[in-house]
């Protein structure tokens, strides 16, 4: 059953989901420099990843709302689409760290699958069910490259028509989500797309995850952890270039379709860790602010970050290379990445160096202190 009438409005008034953390709040930033006329509604609970200081610089732009709430909440998601009239919402809210999910797999279900399907019911109700639907929208859904499951050196990337084969619970969890999309645009006929996405990184990049987790790690001087030999390889896509992708979606996609949002961009992680440990070394040699500003970081003292890397033991069922095929959106959509993977790094380890505040705050609980007595504790 398709609903004719609910392509993608021409005026678009968002609601992004988990607006504060590192996709959403760039997407944020990047929807509201390229709309300066827009309507965004961001949407977030302020969990541990999720930091209103992401989104610093847009309190001012008067199309801009912040909502603190939780995806599960019905109630307070149909009144935050109501009060701004939003036709769009662009879905980034999940739990994504793998290693979290191997330790406490029901907070990725509860999150991905349930708030996801909460969502879901609150879009229906109201584009499709309300007295003056249906009603022009779009539910865009982001996903993830690790629904597919893991591919051999030599096998062909993944196709957006590739069988999904989740190998954690987090990517069990993303793929529970994308089946509960695509049910409610072939049921109901809701107007949905989806985008799986490789590797992001760049600024607002949670320090848990690789490539700020080693920038971080070299600047106190401390070990950089490699799982198992190191060979485990990614495609990595620079986060404002996943942006522009979901923009492209927004404005051309065709409803009810997947679109893989892949960087052509495959490395490994030791090469990646190798790569940023030399431009670090390189900028520090370049510019003697850095080792002032940072007296601990190895190159300041004279080492070579490679000297930290150490390798540790593999994490239980650790896929072992993704990589997307990502010509279905480059051929519709005419998209392509327009950063290539050396200048991201390159902006990415600046960035970190130049916004020292943000990431302390992160790791030394200072900024859930800021938290607690803006919004309340958890």
């Amino acid at each position: 059953m398709t609903a004719t009438s609910s392509a993608s409005p021409a005026e678009k008034r968002l609601l992004v989901t988990g607006a504060a953390g590192f996709i959403g709040s760039n997407f944020c930033h990047y929807w509201l420099k390229n709309h300066p006329h827009g309507i965004l509604v961001a949407y977030d609970v302020l969990s541990y990843a999720g930091n209103h200081h992401n989104l610093d610089g847009l309190e001012t732009h008067p199309g801009f709302h912040f909502v603190q709430g939780d995806i599960n909440d019905a109630a307070l998601l149909e009144s935050s689409l109501r009060a701004h009239d939003i036709n769009i919402i662009v879905h980034f809210a999940a739990e994504s760290h793998v290693d979290r999910s191997i330790h406490d797999p029901d907070a990725f279900i509860q999150t991905n699958i349930v708030g996801t399907h909460t969502l879901l019911k609150v879009a229906k109700s109201l584009w499709l069910d309300g007295p003056a639907g249906p009603v022009p929208h779009r539910f865009h859904h982001i996903s993830t490259d690790e629904v597919y499951g893991t591919l051999g050196p030599k096998d062909p990337a993944f196709r957006e028509d590739t069988p999904y084969a989740p190998n954690s619970p987090y990517a069990a969890s993303k793929a529970g989500s994308d089946h509960l999309v695509r049910a409610y645009q072939h049921t109901y006929g809701l107007s949905t797309t989806t985008s799986n996405c490789s590797n992001n990184y760049g600024p607002y990049h949670f320090p848990e995850k690789l490539i700020p987790l080693i920038i971080v790690n070299i600047l106190h001087n401390k070990a950089l952890p490699i799982y198992g030999d190191g060979q485990q390889i990614r495609d990595w896509l620079y986060v404002e270039d996943h942006c522009r992708g979901i923009a492209a979606i927004l404005d051309e996609g065709r409803e009810g379709e997947s679109y893989n949002i892949g960087g052509c961009n495959e490395w490994a992680n030791i090469d990646i860790v190798q790569l940023v440990c030399r431009k670090m070394d390189a900028l520090f040699a370049s510019n003697p602010r850095w080792a002032g500003q940072y007296p601990q970081a190895a190159p300041a003292l004279g080492r070579h970050s490679e000297e930290l890397i150490q390798y540790v033991r593999d994490r239980p069922g650790h896929d072992r290379r993704y990589a997307i095929d990502a010509d279905k959106i480059t051929r519709e959509l005419a998209f392509e990445p327009a950063v290539d993977f050396p200048t991201g790094i390159q902006r990415t380890i600046l960035w970190y160096l130049e916004h020292p505040q943000w990431w302390q705050q992160v790791m030394d609980g200072s900024y859930r202190h800021w938290l607690d007595t803006q919004y309340g504790a958890d």
